[in-house]
């Protein structure tokens, strides 16, 4: 038996992490510590060299993956 799946089209955006939250109902800080102690797979946080600031990485693909979130931006969506 065979099935076939229907997978969205990735293309690596970063999903923003407020659209994440929107999404999940969480609140936005809540995931970037998460993210920050490795406690969320959905993505990456990148400590900023000698700051206390940190850069985010979603890649749609592992946010679909971890949370089934997936939104397909066409180039309307991207201003």
């Amino acid at each position: 038996m065979s099935y076939n799946i229907d997978l969205p089209h990735f293309t690596g955006r970063n999903v923003p992490i407020s659209e994440i939250a929107n999404a999940t109902g969480k609140d936005p800080q809540y995931l970037r510590i998460g993210l920050q102690k490795g406690i969320f797979h959905f993505g990456y946080a990148f400590k900023k060299e000698n700051s206390t600031e940190y850069n985010y990485f979603c890649p749609d693909k592992k946010v679909w993956e971890e949370l089934g979130y997936f939104r397909e931006v066409t180039g309307d969506d991207r201003g």
